[in-house]
């Protein structure tokens, strides 16, 4: 076996430089293949010496893979991406380097160009960038709400979680027919619903101020509960870490108050406190075992934790109890979309589509399940249709998933890049456009 130094390396002809490369590399697989890491890492800098080839490098991150020396892996296939860009191999050992170092973002982009460079056939990769891509949202999300000043998220996101809660009968002593005395607590929370209806930004800020000065004024009788239970629910939408406490207090004057419970479990959840969720969840079905509500939202925990068979049993007793709820239908659908039913999934939008036939969530959801599919032409039609429902509701704010969706199945199915650009900024339009309206009905207010 030849000995290779930086000096002796000088004198040799380029033929014997391929050669000794070749022998070199040889015996650091062998070394490699019998757990001799350093011996291994010897020979492939020997071999690099006669000649920088991106293998060699790969094969010696292999070795500082092994030893968990993740700085040199980086360091090689560095350099061996930089010989050839389109080494897969090198940039998946770099994007576990990464990840094994917290650098989540830089995985994140080398599992993706990974996965485009080999046209997504590595699952191992594929399934990287999922979970990067969960991480890396994390760690934005958690700086972001780090830095920025409190406020409510848009009023979309507002709208669709107050719609997983069925609504309430309110009490008389707060219905628009009582005489109130304004300023008190009742005619704050009064003015808190019916700000909620208007569905806007504008509508549930004030909302939001509506329940804190319900609680200030006091004197609230039966609607106390509910009061902290509604104020707690706008300080868990602003990200406010106390928003727990008054779901802590509407708990304590009311335990028949559901609702409560399953806002909590949520908390709970976010903060991975998987077991409090649960119990959360056992005291809410302990006060009311014929709320839909608890069992919706103990299936979306369930979703969340990959528990499918027990989300779907969830799902169908929420539809048992109340079948006019389309979202536990939507959600029964791909939850039994993910466990591999597919024809019982394709059967529970059929019968959506019958029975909810203007509600255009169930035609953008049931169109992400065709284009999973491949079934391109259907999944196009069914998000056409969802836009076209969308538009008809443009004064309460359009849903642009629909669009964005079917933008990336004409990029999927006719790799049709014009015709997709052209949609997602139809979407930011729309997103623009009800901004302006909203400013602009702001001012004239």
């Amino acid at each position: 076996m030849p000995e290779v130094t930086e000096h002796s390396v000088a004198t040799l002809s380029d033929e014997t430089k391929k050669e000794y490369a070749a022998k070199l590399k040889a015996a650091g697989n062998k070394a490699y293949g019998s757990k001799d890491y350093n011996r291994a890492i010897d020979l492939y800098g020997q071999a690099l010496l006669c000649k920088a080839d991106p293998v060699f490098y790969s094969n010696r991150a292999a070795c500082w893979n092994a030893m968990s020396n993740w700085e040199r892996v980086i360091e090689d296939t560095t350099a061996a991406i930089s010989l050839d860009p389109e080494y897969v191999k090198a940039l998946n050992r770099r994007a576990h380097a990464y990840e094994e170092t917290n650098k989540n973002s830089e995985a994140l982009l080398d599992y993706t160009a990974s996965c485009i460079i080999d046209a997504f056939r590595n699952t191992q990769a594929a399934e990287a960038v999922e979970r990067l891509l969960r991480k890396v949202a994390e760690e934005k999300a958690k700086a972001i709400m780090e830095k920025k000043q409190r406020r409510l998220p848009s009023a979309t996101f507002i709208t669709n979680y107050l719609q997983s809660f069925r609504d309430r009968q309110l009490s008389d002593s707060i219905s628009e027919g009582a005489d109130l005395a304004e300023n008190s607590g009742k005619w704050w929370l009064r003015k808190g619903l019916l700000a909620m209806d208007k569905k806007t930004g504008e509508g549930y800020n004030e909302a939001a101020e509506a329940y804190e000065k319900a609680i200030e004024a006091g004197d609230l009788g039966e609607n106390e509960a509910f009061a902290y239970n509604m104020r707690g629910t706008f300080k868990y939408l602003r990200g406010e870490t106390d928003a727990i406490d008054d779901l802590n207090k509407s708990i304590e004057l009311d335990a028949t108050l559901t609702q409560s419970y399953v806002k909590r479990a949520s908390m709970h959840l976010e903060a991975n406190r998987r077991d409090e969720a649960a119990r959360d969840f056992e005291d809410a079905v302990a006060q009311n075992d014929k709320d839909p509500d608890v069992y919706y939202h103990r299936a979306q925990l369930s979703f969340i934790l990959g528990d499918f068979p027990e989300a779907a049993k969830d799902y169908q007793k929420s539809i048992d109890l109340d079948p006019g709820f389309i979202f536990s239908h939507i959600q029964l659908g791909v939850t039994q979309y993910k466990m591999g039913s597919v024809a019982s999934s394709m059967a529970t939008f059929r019968r959506c589509m019958k029975n909810f036939e203007k509600v255009p969530d169930v035609y953008n959801y049931y169109g992400e399940l065709l284009l999973d599919q491949q079934k391109f032409q259907e999944a196009i039609e069914k998000f056409e249709t969802a836009v076209q429902m969308e538009q008809k509701e443009r004064v309460t704010g359009m849903n642009v998933l629909p669009l964005i969706n079917k933008a990336l199945a004409l990029f999927q199915w006719k790799q049709d890049f014009t015709a997709a650009q052209e949609l997602c900024e139809k979407a930011l339009i729309s997103k623009s456009y009800l901004f302006l309206v909203h400013s602009a009905t702001k001012d004239a207010n």
